[in-house]
């Protein structure tokens, strides 16, 4: 292997292959760019949210229609789906049960201010899964986030926060503070922030126990707020004996322990939260709760109620958390339908086992070519990285990125009919996902890296 070398790959062959699968894509798209073409002249940056700019394509790829595992697009083109509109489909792009509950419920009404039959349900349900007695709803994980961090503050007195240093809890402002030389800095990039968030918000490497401590220590810290495996920077997972430290560390310092499962509820029907035996003092939920329905849950302990009651008896009046469409009947009803009869433990047995295989596959697969990559896995979700050792911290993920390498894996793989994350190499399977499908998505990376290695 030369120095020059990105982690295995000459970084000629990197450039033609981004070059050459740029220009199949323009060859294969052509209702994709009339329709880019059109949507530009109304929407900034030519689409109606910039996220969807994330993957690189010379014009964005419009879509007709999911099914299942199934992503067809405006040309025709049908693609095994590895990304699952980012979890938000990760119980399949249209649920049977979700579609019937937005048939029936919509002849029923969308929106009343008020609770339904359903919330009654729903709580029920909401609590015997996660282990958490008392629970709010939202109308996205971000809403859940601001909203526990405010209950947090207030709760306790505190204004504090902390967070670790790549992590991702939505577009909550508080959260985006990474570190740069052991010293916080906020997110480069975070558009129009007036308030120095590094003044409220503390950062530590994840996995970092001393660190950890040593921020604690002054019990100036409202909560911490955590996923309990990295997802978003990569994937980073914790070591043996981080989270008993976690959790002993913030009850020894007045902390509360927020865990936010949005991406992590890949790993089975209760969380990452009941398989590993978390005790958090809050817990938040979004993306799939309500089977791709815009909505998301934070739950907490009785503790923790008691605090939230008597603050708020004592500031009565808005609140400055809720909002006018949160909880409404139609996201009550699929959130049930999707808790009963889609998020199913059979669902989880199918996932986790079809993860496992891709996850297996591709690890042999760069064994087999020698290639100083790895694979890493939390339950449905699994993360090949061009880099030969599982990073331990948001630092180390950041700094394993290979960006132009990526990109032109990724390409390669929207050529020929297979959809990842488009920002890193992550992939999840859903109840629709077939072993066909996965030894399809194995066999495409293997051919892109024997490509690029012929090269």
């Amino acid at each position: 292997m030369k120095e020059t070398d990105v982690a295995g790959i000459a970084p000629g062959a990197i450039d033609a292959m981004r070059a050459r699968e740029r220009a199949r894509y323009e060859a294969q798209h052509p209702r994709s760019r009339e329709l880019a073409a059109q949507a530009a002249e109304h929407w900034f940056q030519g689409v109606p949210m910039h996220w969807m700019l994330d993957w690189g394509t010379p014009f964005p790829l419009f879509v007709k229609e999911a099914q299942g595992a199934t992503l067809t697009d405006a040309d025709g083109i049908a693609y095994a789906d590895f990304y699952l509109g980012d979890t938000g489909s990760m119980f399949d792009h249209s649920p049977k049960p979700i579609a019937e509950v937005l048939q029936r419920q919509g002849a029923r009404g969308l929106t009343s201010m008020l609770p339904t039959e359903d919330a009654a349900a729903v709580g029920r349900l909401l609590a015997e899964r996660f282990g958490l007695p008392y629970w709010q709803v939202t109308a996205t994980a971000t809403d859940a986030n601001r909203y526990v961090l405010r209950w947090a503050r207030g709760v306790t007195g505190r204004d504090k926060i902390l967070v670790f240093h790549g992590c991702y809890h939505g577009s909550v402002d508080d959260t985006f503070v990474r570190l740069k030389d052991g010293r916080p800095i906020a997110r480069p990039g975070l558009i129009g922030q007036v308030a120095d968030v590094t003044k409220t918000t503390k950062v530590v490497e994840f996995n970092d126990v001393a660190a950890l401590e040593a921020a604690l220590k002054p019990g100036d810290v409202a909560c911490v707020l955590c996923e309990p495996a990295m997802t978003n920077i990569g994937m980073v997972l914790p070591e043996p004996g981080f989270h008993d430290a976690l959790r002993s560390l913030t009850r020894r310092h007045g902390t509360l322990l927020v865990i936010d499962e949005t991406h992590s509820i890949s790993t089975g029907p209760g969380g990452y939260t009941r398989a590993h035996r978390l005790e958090p003092d809050f817990f938040v939920l979004g993306k799939p709760i309500a089977g791709g329905i815009p909505s998301a849950v934070f739950g907490f302990t009785s503790d923790v109620a008691e605090k939230m009651a008597a603050v708020a008896k004592a500031n009565a009046g808005y609140s400055g958390m809720g909002t006018t469409l949160s909880a409404n009947p139609l996201v009550m009803a699929a959130m049930r339908a999707n808790l009963e009869r889609v998020m199913t433990d059979a669902a989880y047995d199918h996932m986790l086992a079809l993860s496992a295989r891709l996850a297996n596959g591709l690890r042999e697969m760069i064994q087999e070519r020698q290639l100083p990559w790895h694979v890493s896995n939390v339950g449905a979700r699994a993360e090949f990285v061009c880099s030969a050792r599982p990073p331990k911290n948001g630092t180390e993920a950041g700094a394993a990125m290979r960006p132009a390498l990526e990109h032109a894996i990724h390409m390669y793989l929207i050529n020929r009919g297979v959809l990842i994350a488009p920002f890193h190499n992550m992939t999840l399977v859903c109840p629709d996902t077939t072993p066909a499908n996965v030894d399809h998505l194995i066999a495409t990376v293997r051919d892109c890296c024997d490509e690029l290695r012929a090269a």
